[in-house]
């Protein structure tokens, strides 16, 4: 008689699976994470069985109660995994045919491990989403309050990194909040193609079981059924979408952390990040490391890798479920790790932010950052606004030589350049009559950061 390799499917087999085999097929240690969207499938898929007719109500019972110890044992760290049962769902399935009996064995009817692990990750990702979409909420929450406290905080804005127009810091964080509002929308877009059951799907081609598929949608929370058993188990398009909005959230993280690695560094020293957020050096004793935003920075190549690495899996894949599919959830699952991860670091780093105004306003008064603000007063005087950038362009010159800003300039010294500056150009002149001439929705005046923090609070009081 021949030695079946796997009780819960070695009837067609000769000889037992070779153990390197088994340990390299096997993928117990790393989906036994899905143990609580995998026995919540379960219990569903029960009582939809129960329903229909193909379990009694004591059988039920039966597996429900012992889905239940299961879990409690698995919770307590008592539940002994086996790779030679391959993964997590035949491990739960072999203990509770071991707690209940023959009646355990009857939970798969109508059902295959192609749709319940495809069922199982939706759960889990719609879990991890809803989570995820909360740390987003926590971080922007803290960018509001911290704006506000900020909005009239004068800093300079750049491009291409070069000083350009005085901002308020207020009214840089409320950049990154619109960055993270994209952001959550994608998750939450995300979310409703995630949110659809493959389970009734069974192998590929459905059961010949009478199964009532709407009634275990409805017990899981899925929004629907999938709609073809074929694209239901092979379908991973969800966890690429969830890696793509996960890779852009993290380059937004980055372009956060990238500023607060230059803000909080002695050549800028815009910022302060709190100690417990920072590192030392093991031989410089001066030096206090961003590390937490300089680490954020690097794990968008983690995200950024796992996308790409989804994307490989998937190419070329004919339909059905194929083996290929078990090497989804390290990426998927170090992913959601990472983006929890850095979301939590960040939405308790930044509220804690402290930011230094004088050095931040004295900066701003390098560099000539007034300089449109002069231009956009001469094209009010009626100067055509060519020739005003040409006069504003010989001031600079001007002041570069004289090593003074064009605040700094005795009225005499600008009128050099042209005779229809008056005493009132130094009302836009200033740093605060700079940003305050911006008064409209989006631009950086002080009564508008705090319009935007308003119009922020009520968007996620609506969430």
């Amino acid at each position: 008689m021949s030695q079946k390799t796997n009780q819960q499917w070695g009837g067609r087999f000769t000889e037992p699976t070779d153990a390197f085999v088994a340990r390299f097929t096997a993928s117990v240690d790393f989906d036994k994470r899905l143990y609580k969207q995998d026995i919540q499938g379960s219990v569903a898929h029960a009582r939809m069985l129960t329903r229909v007719g193909v379990l009694t109500q004591a059988e039920c019972d039966d597996i429900i109660r012992g889905l239940g110890e299961i879990r409690v044992e698995i919770e307590r760290g008592e539940f002994e995994w086996s790779v030679a049962l391959e993964d997590v769902h035949m491990n739960i399935e072999a203990a509770l045919t071991q707690k209940i009996g023959i009646t355990g064995k009857k939970l798969h009817t109508g059902r295959s491990r192609n749709d319940q692990v495809a069922t199982d990750i939706r759960l889990y990702l719609r879990d991890e989403t809803d989570l995820i979409l909360d740390e987003i909420t926590r971080l922007q929450e803290g960018l509001l309050a911290l704006a506000e406290r900020e909005a009239d905080t004068v800093m300079p804005g750049f491009t291409h990194l070069q000083t350009a127009q005085p901002v308020t810091f207020g009214h840089h964080l409320m950049a990154w909040f619109e960055m993270l509002s994209r952001d959550y929308e994608r998750f939450v877009d995300c979310r409703k193609r995630i949110n659809v059951m493959p389970l009734g799907a069974a192998a590929l081609a459905g059961t010949t079981y009478p199964i009532d598929r709407h009634y275990t949608a409805e017990l899981l929370q899925f929004s629907s059924p999938a709609n073809n058993s074929l694209d239901a188990v092979s379908d991973r398009d969800f966890a690429i979408e969830f890696c793509a909005a996960s890779s852009l959230l993290l380059m937004h993280m980055t372009r956060m952390s990238e500023e607060l690695v230059l803000w909080a560094s002695a050549q800028f020293n815009f910022v302060d990040l709190p100690d417990r957020f920072c590192t030392g050096s093991s031989i410089m004793p001066q030096k206090k490391n961003p590390d937490v935003p300089e680490l954020v920075r690097g794990k968008s190549g983690r995200v950024y890798g796992h996308l790409f690495s989804l994307l490989t899996l998937m190419k070329s894949q004919p339909l059905a479920y194929n083996k290929d599919n078990q090497e989804d959830k390290e990426p998927l699952f170090d992913s959601v790790d990472t983006v929890k991860g850095c979301l939590r670091a960040f939405a308790d780093m930044v509220p804690a932010l402290q930011a230094k105004k004088d050095v931040m306003k004295e900066a701003a008064l390098r560099g000539f950052s007034t300089a449109t603000d002069l231009a956009d007063y001469l094209v009010r005087k009626g100067v055509a606004f060519r020739d005003a950038h040409e006069i504003v362009g010989l001031s600079v010159a001007y002041g570069i030589k004289s090593g003074k800003d064009l605040g700094q300039m005795e009225l005499q010294e600008l009128r050099q350049f042209s005779d229809v500056i008056e005493s009132d150009v130094f009302d836009v002149l200033t740093l605060e009559g700079s940003v305050s001439a911006r008064d409209h929705m989006g631009g950086t005046a002080p009564s508008q950061v705090r319009k935007a923090v308003d119009a922020g609070r009520q968007l996620l009081a609506a969430r």
